[in-house]
């Protein structure tokens, strides 16, 4: 995504690190917003330090608008470079990105990450390494093969009672590990045209009771762009839940305000599925988001990604979760990382896993244990993993092992 020098001179004065956004993005055609638009958060000691070191003259209250965070995101080496000491491996990785998951990353969570160490995890996030230029055999572009499941633009069919609905290809950050890094950061985002297709396939089919919207991140839409989707989903009688998969509490909490929470409440049941990877990314900004959604009513549920060096061991997992919990977010999958191109830097074994579900399973609340799954290769599906608790299994009993290794016995007559 190249920057538009341009849009720093449309600011009005107002100031920022370098132009960043292309007119296309969103938020960049709006630069003035009236004060009842701006939302009442809060902004930590480490905002406040940052904002002040790299936008002297931007407001809080333009640092508070999740407009501005979009227009000013990050998304060149240049802009990297005058807030952060980079690594070799991280210049020649940002050097190579062409054609590949651009970079994008928030002021806000940029402050979270300008004065790290290389292996900080929020930075590895979102800062490709020269890692990520490198390939196996068994990566590919697509490998849960959605486009083979889509019978239309913006329609993934593979479960029998929902679909997922891509809604766009923008998000606010960019993480280096995303299961869609082959399609998002494009500028070919959908239409009215292919929404009314959408649409109307959900419609035909009557079999499907859940729609999931994603992308992208649907929340970097705009408040009037998500009500048209979900008042067209919402008409259609056999669609009983809508989900929206979202990233935006834990990168862009300034999102989250009282206009969007009123557009998202008309259509409940709503529930809302959020991607947390470590217990750093619970800042005082992403407690107020999820708190304001939670009391807005919606279910909140946290999807994970088991990562190398950022949360694949029990202690971290083990306090991420417990964190969770306590701003009402349960924790719903931890995700095997999936077969991208260049994701071998962070992918662990399968072994690892399940040894992260032996060490909470029983040693902290069953709440906090999320489900493990492999999203199968080739379009197989989500598929659960457990530690091997059934020791025998006949028409007499089954023989199981607790969480402390104590052999059981329940009869099966």
């Amino acid at each position: 995504m190249n920057a538009n020098k341009n849009e720093a001179t449309a600011l009005r004065g107002e100031s920022r690190l370098v132009g960043c956004s292309s007119d296309e993005e969103p938020g960049a055609e709006t630069m003035i917003f009236s004060q009842n638009e701006i939302p009442t958060q809060s902004v930590s000691n480490r905002s406040t330090d940052f904002r002040k070191r790299f936008f002297p003259l931007t407001t809080i209250d333009s640092w508070n608008d999740w407009k501005w965070q979009l227009r000013n995101s990050i998304t060149t080496i240049d802009e990297l470079k005058k807030i952060m000491k980079l690594s070799e491996k991280e210049i020649m990785a940002i050097n190579n990105l062409k054609g590949r998951l651009p970079l994008r990353v928030t002021p806000f969570f940029a402050s979270l990450i300008y004065n790290t160490g290389f292996s900080h995890p929020l930075r590895r996030n979102v800062i490709p390494v020269v890692e990520e230029l490198l390939h196996t055999a068994s990566e590919q572009a697509d490998p849960l093969h959605e486009k083979s499941f889509s019978p239309v633009k913006g329609i993934v069919h593979r479960y029998p009672d929902r679909v997922l609905f891509t809604v766009t290809r923008v998000c606010s950050n960019y993480c280096r590990y995303c299961t869609r890094s082959h399609s998002v950061g494009r500028l070919d985002r959908p239409g009215k045209q292919d929404f009314e297709k959408a649409f109307s396939y959900i419609a035909a089919h009557r079999e499907i009771r859940d729609v999931l919207i994603s992308g992208g991140d649907p929340l970097t839409l705009t408040d009037e762009a998500l009500d048209y989707i979900l008042f067209h989903i919402r008409q259609i009688e056999h669609v009983e839940i809508i989900r929206i998969g979202t990233r935006v509490p834990v990168v862009l909490p300034q999102r989250i305000t009282d206009k969007l929470l009123s557009v998202l409440r008309k259509y409940h049941p709503l529930f809302i599925s959020l991607h947390f990877s470590h217990p750093a990314e619970i800042t005082p900004e992403c407690i107020k988001a999820c708190t304001m959604l939670a009391d807005n009513g919606f279910p909140l549920g946290s999807q994970t990604v088991l990562l190398k060096g950022i949360n694949d061991n029990i202690t971290v997992m083990k306090e991420l979760m417990h964190k969770l919990l306590k701003i009402r977010v349960r924790p719903y999958y931890l995700y095997q990382c999936d077969l991208i191109p260049g994701s071998g830097h962070f992918r662990t074994t399968v072994r690892k896993g399940i040894e992260i579900i032996k060490g909470l399973r029983g040693f902290t609340s069953g709440y906090a244990v999320p489900t493990y799954v492999v999203d199968a290769p080739g379009g197989g599906g989500k598929i659960p993993l457990l530690p091997d608790y059934v020791l025998e299994h006949n028409s007499e009993k089954i023989v199981l092992r607790n969480y402390k290794g104590v052999l059981c016995e329940y009869p099966e007559k």
